[in-house]
């Protein structure tokens, strides 16, 4: 087997071209001997074996020119099929000429046509023998990790197919598993499918497998956590294939095999965009994101990036932060150029020669304080931060003729019962207010905890596992909508192309996971089993679930996954009345203004 891998491409091709010459000259004496009812004379005379050995030269130089001598096709495949078949069919054609207008009667006139489709099915056949032969010994050969693959679908078939044609594959498909009950008789290339997940154990131990290779890009989060636990249980390491729209074919290899990670098991479904309509929006135009160097801000201009704007400009209060994300933009980080903005969105006069200066198309107001039981003790930065912020950020836009402005919220604006809750849910009110009194489109955009951003869960949980835990919980019951900071990121384009105004979008984020199965599964892949998981019960203002509408009646928008809240709106100048010395009326003031009537229709 290695020595004919080892062969010459060369000499492969010319083999293959003398033996499916052969097959043209077998085909036309046994033809011939049997349309001349089997008389040996008239069979193997001269004039039979001349039109055999001139089929076999002609089918090679149309297998030449056409192919597949001269192409290197992967043996038995449907491009190869083609190509063997469109040779076979000119050699017919050429024999046919021949025998009826050049030579007539040399042999009889139906043996070029039924000689080309039994030449055509000894070629066939000659590689299909081939092929499962080799196919048989790579599976058999002692090479790499025996591996098991769950799905015997497309996408698994050309995963097995792909292990065994790569002489380099550090895996060896030993068996495939299906729940489909009508795949059960099916063998793939040698390999057979020995039952549904329920067989993982007892398919493992009979084939001595190490691995699991998961051929279901679109699996569910319910569907890994459990093929998770069966690989636990029979010590098979997991692997997955990339979602559809990672992979850059369906045409998958053993690179494209990774480790399964927390996003696959808490499952996040691929969001489709309008990619269109976000083109649109940012080609050629002059682009602001605010909070820049955050884990949002800072995803949002590497997406906006590829579309291509005229200007991107970056503008944050943290010098090293805004170098982080221009070297993820550029690959340099010498804090130069002009489309850093080092500004302070609490300082309502540079925002404004900022904005002046630059005149921007779009802002994504990205920019804010989020850490919940901080804000709860000090409500007058998330006031002066939150609130006054994003209305010096608004003020500004509105003075300077922005087309579209974008502000980023969460769901815990939604029904508040915290500070942070609180400035956020005055935000989206007055983002409504400038839809109703200004021109160019201002809309909101709220989603839940971001996995992987800065103080998330999954840091802090990770930090605490490599320190050896506890891992800190403050309810065992605790759940929260989590999202991609990806995902997070295309909902906010996605929202900037969108007719809405005024509104509050919000993305479909499916069921909520509970964080003590985050806390599970992170300990879980750490592979450490001396963690311990402390509770320590809630804190001040925190839920045990999010909301993510509060009362209000959600509409369609003309995205499957994205629904749209109307807010009612908030004139800035109310903000006048509330004394920020007081904390106790400043908190009630924000908790006053936040009052879930998300119900009521805005007024133009």
């Amino acid at each position: 087997m290695t020595r004919l891998r080892r062969t010459p491409e060369a000499v492969i091709q010319a083999m293959w071209a003398i033996a499916d010459g052969a097959s043209w000259s077998i085909a036309i004496v046994g033809i011939v001997f049997m349309r001349v009812g089997y008389d040996y004379t008239r069979a193997f005379s001269p004039e039979t074996w001349t039109i055999a050995v001139w089929a076999a030269v002609i089918h090679i130089v149309f297998g030449m020119v056409f192919g597949p001598y001269l192409i290197k096709h992967l043996r038995g495949s449907f491009d190869e099929v083609i190509s063997v078949a469109r040779a076979a069919f000119l050699t017919a054609l050429a024999l046919a000429i021949w025998v009826i207008w050049i030579d007539p009667f040399v042999v009889p006139r139906s043996v070029p046509a039924v000689a080309g489709c039994v030449a055509l099915l000894l070629m066939l056949a000659w590689r299909s023998v081939v092929r499962g032969w080799r196919s048989r010994a790579a599976v058999r050969r002692d090479v790499g990790a025996n591996v098991i693959i769950y799905g015997a679908g497309v996408l698994g078939r050309r995963l097995l197919i792909n292990m065994v044609e790569d002489d380099q594959a550090s895996f060896r498909p030993v068996a495939f598993l299906d729940d489909d009950r009508r795949k059960r008789k099916l063998k793939v290339e040698g390999v057979p499918v020995r039952g549904g997940r329920d067989a993982m154990m007892r398919v493992a131990k009979r084939y001595d497998a190490t691995h699991l290779a998961v051929a279901i890009p679109l699996a569910d989060a319910s569907l890994m956590r459990e093929i998770k636990e069966l690989a636990a249980k029979a010590h098979l390491t997991v692997k997955v294939l990339p979602t559809l729209n990672k992979l850059l074919d369906a045409n998958p290899h053993v690179s494209d095999l990774r480790d399964i990670n927390l996003e696959d098991l808490l499952g996040r479904r691929v969001t489709q965009l309008d990619q269109g309509a976000i083109s649109d929006q940012l080609t050629g135009k002059v682009v602001v994101v605010t909070g820049a160097g955050g884990s949002i801000g800072s995803e949002l201009c590497r997406q906006i990036q590829r579309f291509n704007p005229e200007r991107l400009f970056l503008l944050d209060r943290d010098e090293s932060a805004l170098n982080a994300t221009q070297l993820s933009l550029k690959g340099r980080g010498f804090v130069d150029g002009d489309d850093l903005l080092l500004t302070d969105i609490r300082d309502a006069e540079a925002v404004d020669r900022v904005f002046t200066r630059i005149r921007p198309d779009v802002v994504f107001h990205a920019a804010a304080l989020k850490h919940l039981p901080i804000l709860e003790r000090f409500p007058r930065e998330a006031w002066t931060v939150n609130v006054l912020g994003t209305l010096n950020v608004l003020s500004a836009s509105a003075a300077n003729g922005v087309g579209t402005f974008v502000n980023v919220s969460t769901d815990k604006a939604a029904n508040p019962t915290s500070v942070l809750g609180y400035t956020k849910r005055v935000t989206e009110r007055m983002t409504a207010h400038y839809a109703d009194s200004h021109a160019g489109r201002y809309v909101s955009v709220r989603f839940g905890n971001v996995l992987g951003s800065r103080g998330s869960v999954v840091p802090i949980f990770t930090e605490q596992i490599q320190r050896g835990g506890p891992v800190t919980i403050t309810h065992p019951e605790v759940e929260r909508y989590f999202m991609l900071i990806p995902e997070a990121c295309e909902l906010v384009m996605q929202a900037a192309s969108m007719e809405t105004d005024g509104d509050v979008l919000v993305l479909d984020m499916g069921t909520p996971v509970k964080i003590t199965e985050v806390a599970q599964t992170l300990i879980s892949m750490s592979g450490r089993r001396d963690i311990d998981i402390v509770y320590t019960g809630l804190r001040p203002a925190e839920k045990m679930s999010e909301d993510l509408y509060g009362a209000a009646d959600r509409r369609v928008t003309s995205h499957p996954l994205v629904l749209s809240v109307a807010v009612p709106s908030l004139d800035p100048l109310n903000l006048q009345l509330v004394d920020p010395a007081s904390v106790d009326d400043l908190v009630g003031w924000l908790r006053a203004r936040s009052i879930p009537v998300e119900n009521v229709i805005r007024q133009a």
